[in-house]
């Protein structure tokens, strides 16, 4: 037995001794570190080490003794370490050194990292570990009831993409979400996205304004409910981002009244009406029972039941649609550095291939990096390609995977080349500019596409050179890059004051295998829990309840899964509320079971095995 021990000893010693000399070799980057993170700085190295040799077999003998097997050590490597050191000399009688650090308290350290996300995200008083994070819509720019509702039904940070919308429509959904929380009590947080230096689609062509209305159908295709939409006055200072707000000319609003018609043909030349239900400040409510397309311009007849007179008018300007480009398997693209909008292709009556499909890719210097044969993810990978000609000014891609029946691509959809080195850099000008606003207004900000040290440090400099309050900085991992350098990312990272890591597993999955993606994110939420800061588990969770009303049997089970970060985050849908309120019950039932990645001994209620009755 004594000789097994001694083996034992022998290998903690090297772990304890490697970690040492990892330490003194980092010692400039601890130096550099926040003051709050000093302590974390040098646990995250310990654990590095640790974590640089095949440590199974060691796990299975001391389990086989009785003793931690240091496999919810993350926290506190060294005081983990030392402590089973001291255990197996107890054990043994040997006459060996007995060198342990002043005894540890674990709890102190674990509320170290409680801190460092209280810190971030704000304390949170009503019970629940995990923060749930939420990305505004649009409409919570201008619907203050829905921010009331998504702060009421547990939202606790909400997120702004600076990718979408503008400042105007940001300010509103801050003002929006600070009368939330003092109307419900709460202090919901905000966190704001620099869009990064990701490669996307540029824009398309736009095609003629046109609003479709469909009325609502049962499983039969029979109408159960009308399509109701608001006529509002072709004012720009009334105008609205509800796609259901048709503009009309302001005397047709005076004109009308309830149970009045407005008849019209659509874009097919079907004979439509719209029936008038409603009136108020804001303008007209009508409702039809049957499809139809309305477009800028589309000529209505108002037929007014009272006196009735018949008055003409027009459909102001709809906003235009976009025609996406449809791609099926052996199709080609364009994809090149002009900045004119794409088009689809271009095929004659035979169906021979005049021109191919050509969209632009943002920015254009990838173009030129990106060599032939080299494989093509296109939004979110749901298109796969190879680059099969490769030229300065573009690159003619071969569609190898898509839909049956055709895969859309539309504006601002992501473009990845899994395994060709881009040499982007994680700021561009445009995030320089929004900073300035992010720093005066949110209390963190999301740094997208972090793919070395240097991009976090380029960001805290940034941030330096602006006066006043200092946000926070989450870094979002997605990238091949930033998950291979995660250690010295994060010790960049420290030198601020708090941070955190998004893991983003959107792009994180395309670039590095959706095979790889489960044992990726593990590996970085162990990181992070190393380095006691917090982790925020995003991209799909409970999308099929967001945005269709029902989730999914997997997406419960990563729901709960994700209890073992600290913050998860939800997309937006027409669904979002129910999806609040779904993924707070999971998580308050899964923190009684599960800490981080250590199952807790809660009594479970299937144990009890007493007589009926």
């Amino acid at each position: 037995m004594n000789g097994k021990i001694e083996a034992l000893l022998e290998q903690l010693d090297a772990i304890c001794q490697s970690a040492g000399n990892l330490e003194r070799q980092l010692s400039d980057e601890v130096e550099n570190v926040h003051p709050n993170y000093v302590d974390s700085a040098r646990n995250l190295i310990h654990y590095v080490a640790l974590r640089n040799v095949d440590g199974r077999e060691l796990q299975e003998e001391l389990s086989q003794l009785g003793l931690s097997s240091l496999s919810t050590c993350e926290p506190h490597v060294m005081a983990s370490l030392q402590a089973v050191r001291h255990a197996l000399i107890r054990m043994s009688g040997l006459d060996v050194a007995d060198d342990t650090m002043s005894p540890v308290k674990f709890d102190e350290i674990n509320q170290e990292l409680e801190k460092h996300c209280d810190d971030l995200f704000g304390a949170n008083p009503d019970g629940r570990d995990v923060e749930i994070m939420v990305t505004l819509p649009a409409t919570a720019a201008e619907d203050v009831e829905l921010t009331h509702e998504l702060v009421g039904a547990g939202m606790d940070v909400a997120r702004i993409n600076c990718a979408h919308d503008t400042s105007s429509d940001w300010l509103n959904m801050i003002a929006n979400v600070n009368q939330a929380n003092q109307a419900t009590g709460r202090s919901c947080k905000i966190i704001m996205d620099l869009a990064g230096s990701k490669v996307r689609t540029g824009p398309l062509k736009p095609g003629p304004g046109i609003l479709r209305i469909r009325p609502r159908r049962d499983g039969l295709g029979h109408v159960i409910a009308p399509r109701r939409l608001r006529l509002i006055a072709d004012d720009p200072s009334r105008r609205t981002k509800k796609q259901s707000a048709v503009p009309v000319p302001a005397a047709l609003i005076e004109y009308a009244e309830p149970g009045d018609e407005l008849r019209f043909r659509d874009t097919r030349g079907r004979h439509r009406q719209l029936v008038v239900t409603g009136k108020d400040e804001k303008g007209l409510i009508v409702e039809t029972h049957k499809r139809a397309y309305l477009a800028s311009g589309t000529k209505l007849r108002l037929h007014r039941k009272n006196s009735g007179e018949k008055l003409r008018f027009k459909v102001g300007q709809l906003p235009a649609v976009e025609l996406p480009i449809v791609l099926s398997v052996g199709d080609a693209l364009l994809l090149d550095a002009k900045s004119s909008p794409g088009r689809p292709a271009k095929i004659d009556a035979e169906g021979t291939l005049l021109r191919p499909a050509r969209i632009s890719c943002l920015p254009p210097e990838v173009i030129g990096r990106v060599p032939v044969g080299a494989p093509v993810l296109l939004n979110d990978g749901k298109i796969e390609g190879v680059v099969d000609e490769a030229t300065a000014d573009g690159l003619l891609i071969r569609i190898t995977h898509a839909k049956a029946t055709g895969s859309r691509l539309r504006a601002g959809r992501s473009i990845n080349f899994p395994g060709t080195e881009l040499s982007l850099h994680g700021l561009t000008d445009t995030d320089r500019g929004n900073l300035e606003f992010i720093a005066e207004h949110a209390d963190a900000v999301n740094l997208s596409f972090v793919r070395k040290p240097g991009d976090v440090i380029a960001l805290q400099q940034e941030l330096k050179k602006l006066k006043g309050h200092k946000p926070g900085i989450i870094l979002k991992v997605e990238t091949v890059e930033a998950f291979h350098d995660l250690p010295r990312i994060l010790l960049a990272a420290m030198r601020s004051y708090p941070v955190g890591i998004m893991i983003a597993r959107g792009d994180l999955a395309v670039e590095c295998g959706w095979e790889r993606l489960a044992e990726i994110q593990e590996e970085i939420l162990w990181m992070c829990e190393a380095a006691r800061i917090p982790v925020i588990w995003a991209t799909q969770v409970l999308e099929g309840k967001a945005k269709k009303g029902r989730a999914s049997r997997a997406e419960i089970t990563d729901a709960a899964m994700a209890q073992r970060a600290d913050c998860v985050m939800l997309n937006k849908g027409p669904h979002i509320l129910s999806a609040i309120r779904m993924l707070d019950n999971i998580l308050r039932r899964m923190q009684d079971h599960q800490y981080k990645k250590a199952p807790t001994l809660r009594k479970l209620s299937i144990t009890d095995l007493s007589p009926p009755g």
